[in-house]
């Protein structure tokens, strides 16, 4: 059993960090306050290369393991919630379940634009009226010769108008299926939800499709496999979760530790009362904690096993933990915790979010509890995420 990381890993790591650094955080304050998103971000993004972490170099990515996605996910969270979610929905939702359950021809012909950054994909599950109750979705594709034609909407879409494709589960008679949606076909349209409470710097929205034609070559796994390939895609984007929330809580500690030891009240750092020490301690409890349960869940994705029930933990108790980091971090910092002056109280907002998204905590309760039970069992996939191969 070996918990270091590889020297490939720590460049990876650090390279995510200065990009955090250098081209999230500049003018983060003003267009989380304007609620506006910057476009320009992604192609930064794309430039690094960071868009195609874990995707193989024979599809046009970066042949790193899965765990890099991870330090990848930490470290952009660390600097602001909106550049993870960029990579939670691009590559954990999209492109790792195209490469999952894609063909060899749909691989070929999507991965190399989406590892590059030609192109930006997307994920649709949620629908305005099916959120944890993700089977009773109302989106229909309706099988017509050579096509699906699709009708609906879907909602709290991250990257709703920037995204070029959209992984769409929809219902189909009985059963569903899941669709590679291209932006440009007729009777698509996209539309931004404004007041977010956090990830105010993001885009979030809704797509809409009046009577989208679908190519049936753009359909991932068989007709019926669309639920399996919401799943698959919901551990890959759990995953992405679990690992920012790290990055949420290392960021509370990035303010407080310093904060702690400037501030003084009588005559002391506050950092000297137990009180803020406890804090403190609670924080870093979290992070370490938070680190051990994705990269076990790395670790799994790189040998290749199911790690359903493993990834919801991570993402259960990391979210919970960053929420409460980020509480403690307001907290700690008094009036000036209640003030956008200070980054503390953007992490509060943000951290919420990630206890909503990817499964409610309330939704991971009831499956840790169900697998300790023997209500839920795991079954043998259909088909599996590829190991790394490094």
């Amino acid at each position: 059993m070996n918990f270091s990381l590889s020297a490939e890993h720590e460049l990876i790591r650090e390279t995510a960090h200065k990009f955090g650094q250098t081209e999230v955080l500049p003018g983060l304050r003003e267009r989380d306050r304007a609620a506006t998103s910057d476009r320009g971000m992604l192609d930064k993004m794309a430039a690094a290369g960071l868009l195609g972490v874990s995707i193989p170099e024979e599809y046009g990515g970066s042949g790193t393991d899965y765990i890099s996605l991870g330090l990848v996910c930490e470290e952009l969270e660390r600097a602001d919630s909106t550049a993870r979610v960029v990579m939670s929905v691009h590559s954990g939702l999209h492109s790792l379940t195209l490469y999952q359950w894609g063909t060899e021809e749909q691989r070929r012909r999507s991965l190399p634009d989406l590892a590059s950054g030609k192109k930006l994909g997307a994920f649709g599950l949620t629908e305005p009226d099916a959120g944890s109750d993700a089977v009773n979705l109302r989106t229909t594709a309706v099988l017509d010769g050579d096509h699906y034609v699709l009708n609906g909407e879907k909602t709290w879409i991250s990257l709703a108008d920037y995204a070029d494709q959209f992984l769409v589960i929809a219902k189909s008679g009985e059963t569903h299926v899941a669709l590679i949606v291209d932006r440009n076909l007729p009777g698509f349209s996209s539309r931004a939800l404004h007041g977010k409470l956090g990830v105010r710097a993001g885009n979030t929205g809704q797509i809409f499709f009046d009577n989208v034609r679908v190519p049936v070559e753009n359909r991932l796994g068989d007709h019926g496999d669309g639920f399996k390939v919401a799943m698959s895609a919901l551990d890959h984007g759990r995953y992405t979760v679990a690992a920012g929330a790290v990055g949420i809580i290392t960021a509370c500690l990035d303010a407080c530790v310093p904060y702690a030891n400037d501030r003084k009240v009588g005559g002391e750092p506050i950092g000297k009362k137990q009180l803020v020490q406890q804090m403190v301690a609670s924080m870093v409890r979290g992070r370490d904690i938070g680190r051990l349960l994705y990269y076990q869940v790395g670790w799994m994705k790189n040998v290749g096993m199911r790690h359903s029930r493993e990834v919801s933990m991570a993402k259960w108790v990391n979210c919970e933990a960053a929420f409460d980091a980020a509480n403690k971090a307001v907290e700690l910092h008094g009036a000036y915790g209640f003030i956008d002056e200070y980054p503390v109280e953007r992490y509060f907002r943000n951290s919420r979010g990630a206890m909503i998204y990817e499964g409610t905590h309330e939704i991971h309760t009831l499956i840790q509890a169900e697998y300790a039970l023997g209500y839920r069992v795991d079954k043998q996939l259909k088909v599996t995420l590829p190991g790394w191969q490094g």
